[in-house]
């Protein structure tokens, strides 16, 4: 495993080894990154993930070919030399390719041309060495096998199979078809006027080099061939390849040469070019489908680190017109204590009780910003906010609902809100993402919040490993509230889980907000090695030990006193005391176990203990003048908020319904190889609109620098 590893990844060798320990000692990504660093040699977290890619790939590998050679031996074919070859075999497509003689679903031709005992025919074909195969031929009419001709393509059909099993032609067809494979599309007719089709009219007769074809266009040209709008094929130049397959097999000019040609014709056409082309574009799909995935682990990543407003009394608002706006008051920590709706927009135009009722609910609940939901009457209802007189300065929000109705509806918000329907919730759901976006994006399925590419196309248990992932590695880089996280935020806790997240606080509501770090050894079933892995992520706000809120692990608590004692302090003391920190001698608290890049970590938590990695929100303002796509015109300067990245550009809202699109080529003068180098989710930027096409609803944008 570990050479497997290594080979792949490059990496150190004592951190490979060390690192496969980890992770069989049930130790998480986080911690291991973030707590094992000597032992790791410093791996971050992107290298230890790739370990575990590797890692479940090699095992994936070794449980194939236990599959195999159990099939083998069944079957009574299993030899030394090919145990040896199973065994050796460097990856699936070499065992498949080993097993491929063995492995048969049904009755093949050459399979009844066996029975006919036409394989002593086929070898002697073979050897080329034969001047008269007419009279050869003619001793195997019998049974079935009416003349010369029949014995012939019997013969045929045991040598198409023979080729089709050999692993130097597959590969140098998989080698054309890696090179040279083109990937082309036609239309179905019957299908060609529907208007479903026309979001695929660029696809209805299109050709493009399969290893050049970019993810996103792969993946939409296989989604309108899944919905049967075009029917797609890949080819190589036929010639070519046939040429090679006959360079390496024919060896004579002769009658037995004759018919070889014509087995590898049938071959190629009838078992190699179908088996090896599907291959080839499912190797081209599975690159789209991680380049898809990894946008998506991306833009997921900057939404769930989007920047919070904090602990601040919001009202938030989801707008409507005919059903009216619902309107809810939350606290600092994001409770509900008031719900109601307002009609300000047709057909009630309310909005004289609307400005009333706002002020006042502002006024009695001591509000410190408002978040007002981007969906429909969004603009109406900012534009309506900000004509009335505060007595206090409260910032206004427009915030993504990406999601939200998906939350509101889900079990979570049930169980979080049993009391109230769908439309509170999800305008609970709204302001508790101006204060906190990462505690209530983790509550909804990543896929319905809106962003990527094509993430329902792609290999959907990929998808959701990726995700959890970096849902996982967003939460313990920012920390949690062990007194006011969720279960839906406590259950992404480094070694915790949803099982021990709905113990921790079922405990906390019987016994009340926990005191210590140590006290959460109390909740059943979170035992040692729970404690060890997610302890450190948990913060507990005005502890009595004040590291209880940092991220000092526990297991490091009497290095940091061990430092206080010795400079003369208090632990109280130290924490924020940059002077002292700074001119600590290290080296002297340097263990077997712990090294210079722990301590260096605890100094720099101790400094800034508990920092929030993210900025904090700003308020944002589009162009009021801007109210539909009508309103939009080429050469306009224009605000706006990123709120999609895709490989092929970037997305933005300038506060209409359609989002303009900035293409890859229109986010610099030079050439742009990364749309994340340029720019990020949720970034405010200011783009010029190149092309408004109001007929297809489409804005074209150039991020303005």
């Amino acid at each position: 495993m570990f050479d497997y590893i290594i080979k792949n990844t490059s990496l150190p060798e004592v951190g490979v080894k060390n690192t496969i320990q980890l992770l069989n000692d049930a130790c998480t990504i986080p911690f291991i990154s973030r707590y094992r660093k000597e032992a790791t040699g410093n791996l971050d977290e992107v290298q230890i993930g790739e370990i575990v890619k590797f890692k479940e790939q090699f095992e994936t590998l070794e449980k194939r070919k236990a599959t195999i050679l159990k099939a083998l031996e069944e079957q009574g074919v299993l030899t030394p030399e090919l145990q040896q070859k199973v065994e050796s075999a460097p990856d699936q497509t070499i065992l498949e390719d080993l097993y491929l003689p063995y492995k048969k679903s049904r009755k093949t031709k050459a399979d009844t041309a066996r029975e006919q005992c036409l394989e002593p025919l086929a070898k002697i074909i073979m050897s080329q060495k034969t001047n008269d195969l007419e009279s050869v031929a003619h001793r195997y009419i019998k049974g079935d096998l009416n003349s010369v001709d029949d014995a012939l393509e019997g013969a045929r059909h045991i040598i198409a199979e023979w080729i089709n099993e050999r692993t130097d032609v597959r590969n140098n067809i998989r080698y054309q078809l890696e090179r040279f494979a083109t990937i082309t599309t036609k239309v179905v007719k019957k299908r060609e006027a529907e208007d479903e089709a026309q979001k695929f009219r660029d696809y209805f007769d299109w050709s493009e080099s399969l290893s050049h074809i970019p993810s996103h266009r792969l993946l939409a040209i296989l989604r309108a061939e899944n919905e049967s709008f075009i029917r797609v094929k890949i080819e190589i130049d036929d010639d070519r390849a046939l040429d090679k397959i006959f360079q390496r097999i024919i060896k004579s000019n002769n009658a037995c040469s004759d018919q070889i040609e014509i087995a590898i014709k049938d071959a190629y056409k009838r078992l190699l070019l179908p088996s090896l082309s599907n291959e080839a574009l499912q190797n081209a799909k599975e690159k789209a489908d991680e380049a898809a995935i990894t946008v998506f682990a991306k833009n997921l990543k900057q939404l769930l680190l989007g920047s919070p407003l904090g602990e601040k009394r919001v009202l938030a608002i989801d707008p409507g017109f005919r059903t009216g706006c619902k309107v809810v008051c939350l606290d600092a920590q994001g409770q509900l204590k008031h719900n109601e709706t307002i009609y300000p927009h047709p057909p009630k135009n309310d909005s004289t009780g609307a400005i009333k009722k706002i002020s006042t609910l502002a006024e009695a609940y001591k509000i410190e910003a408002i978040a007002i939901g981007n969906g429909t009457a969004s603009r109406e209802t900012e534009a309506l906010i900000r004509r009335i007189r505060f007595k206090n300065d409260i910032q206004v929000f427009v915030v993504s609902e990406a999601g939200a109705s998906i939350y509101s509806a889900s079990k979570i918000a049930r169980d979080e809100f049993p009391n109230y329907d769908v439309t509170v919730r999800g305008a609970v759901s709204i302001g508790r993402r101006l204060q906190d976006p990462l505690a209530e994006l983790v509550k909804i399925d990543a896929k319905s919040i809106g962003i990527g590419q094509y993430q329902h196309d792609v290999d959907q248990t990929k998808l959701k490993t990726q995700l959890d992932t970096v849902v996982e590695s967003c939460v313990n880089a920012v920390g949690v509230n062990l007194n006011t996280a969720s279960k839906s935020l406590l259950s992404y806790v480094s070694g915790i889980g949803p099982k021990l997240a709905e113990n921790i606080v079922n405990y906390r509501d019987e016994h009340g907000a926990f005191s210590s770090r140590t006290e959460l050894k109390n909740v059943p079933r979170l035992g040692d090695k729970a404690f060890e892995q997610g302890s450190a992520f948990l913060r507990i706000k005005d502890a009595q030990n004040p590291l209880d809120d940092s991220a000092v692990h526990p297991e490091s608590y009497h290095i940091v006193k061990s430092i206080a004692k010795n400079e003369g302090k208090r632990v109280s003391e130290l924490i924020g005391n940059s002077s002292i920190l700074k001119s600590i001698d290290l080296k002297v608290y340097c263990t077997d176990s712990t090294g210079l890049p722990t301590l260096q970590e605890i100094v720099k938590e101790l400094e800034k203990p508990g920092l929030d990695i993210r900025e904090q929100a700003k308020v944002f303002t589009f162009n009021q003048n801007i109210k539909t796509i009508n309103d939009v015109q080429e050469g306009q300067l224009l605000p706006g908020i990123v709120n999609n990245i895709t490989n092929f550009g970037a997305f933005v809202d300038i506060g209409i319904k359609e989002s303009g699109l900035i293409h890859i080529s229109n986010l610099s003068d030079g050439f742009v190889s990364d749309v994340n180098a340029h720019i990020s989710l949720h970034e405010q930027v200011i783009v010029k609109v190149l092309e408004v096409d109001i007929p297809r609803k489409r804005i074209q944008l150039k991020l303005h620098k």
